[in-house]
């Protein structure tokens, strides 16, 4: 029994995994408004405010001695009692102002660098898109998958994320699977089957950047471009080289249903290079030249 649970459990983590591989392009952070955070109200600074001590004064002036104290007399005792509560109160009160005065500059510095930031990237500074994207750094998800992303900016504005995928070190090169009797059965990934899965990783990563950098800057266009090591026919070594390349607009990407389309298929809409047989897999693409497009 433990045998065949383990085999279960061993299919269930490889089929998880190419799940994950397929549907990279799913999730993605919420787009910023970055017209509201330039237009954000400025946080008020904090009034010094004496709740505590008024509250502490107020029973110290209310204060009438009982029976008990009069019979003992304990009246100076109870009045100094108080009186010390009123100081207490005081420094309480400057100890909440102090910690409402420090919050409120954390929130001032942020409101500040957003407002910044914002401004620029809305009158189009080149810089403030590199600046917005370090800041973010969304990609923490597609690194773990095994890819690594650069980014360019292009004279024109727009921005270029270059994706290396990884491929052979992410698609799994082996098919894992229950036989009748429970146990479990590996084997080789056949060729065909693992340049589709390629495909179709390399396509979910590339709209997986787009999104997230659409959703980061004010742009109404990116380009990804995703390489790999390839063989060179004319050197005859692997190189790392394009293997796709597209510009993913805003409008064709919000107009898709990302949870129902095939990655691959899904390249159709929007301008793109890539070469790719089922047969023998990803062949070399020219990356798109941002000089055809605007932000």
């Amino acid at each position: 029994m433990e045998a065949l649970e383990q085999a279960a459990y061993e299919v269930e983590v490889y089929e998880n995994r190419i799940d994950v591989l397929l549907s990279v392009h799913r999730e993605s952070a919420e787009r910023i408004d970055w017209l509201a955070s330039a237009e954000r109200a400025e946080p008020t600074r904090p009034l010094a405010a004496s709740r505590n001590e008024l509250s502490a004064k107020a029973k110290l002036d209310a204060y009438e001695p009982g029976l008990f104290a009069r019979l003992f007399k304990l009246q100076q005792r109870q009045i100094d009692k108080l009186a010390d509560r009123v100081e207490i109160a005081r420094a309480l009160d400057a100890q909440e102002f102090e910690q409402s005065v420090s919050a409120w500059r954390a929130e001032h510095s942020e409101w500040s660098s957003d407002k910044a930031l914002a401004e620029r990237l809305l009158v189009g500074d080149t810089k403030a898109k590199m600046d917005a994207i370090e800041l973010f750094h969304p990609f923490e998800d597609v690194s773990m998958l095994g890819s690594s992303i650069a980014f360019q900016l292009h004279s024109n504005g727009v921005v270029e994320a270059v994706l290396n995928v990884h491929g052979e070190r992410v698609v799994p090169s082996e098919t894992k699977s229950l036989l009748q009797s429970g146990k479990l059965s590996t084997k080789k990934m056949p060729a065909g089957r693992f340049n589709e899965l390629l495909q179709d990783y390399v396509c979910s990563c590339a709209l997986r950047v787009g999104r997230e950098l659409l959703a980061i800057l004010p742009d109404d266009l990116v380009i990804v471009t995703a390489t790999d090591r390839l063989l060179n026919a004319a050197t005859g070594h692997l190189e790392e080289m394009p293997l796709l390349s597209v510009a993913i607009s805003r409008r064709t990407l919000e107009a898709l249903n990302l949870d129902a389309i095939d990655p691959s298929d899904s390249m159709k809409n929007f301008v793109h290079n890539m070469s790719f047989k089922k047969t023998t897999g990803f062949t070399a693409v020219s990356a798109l030249p941002s000089s055809q497009f605007s932000v």
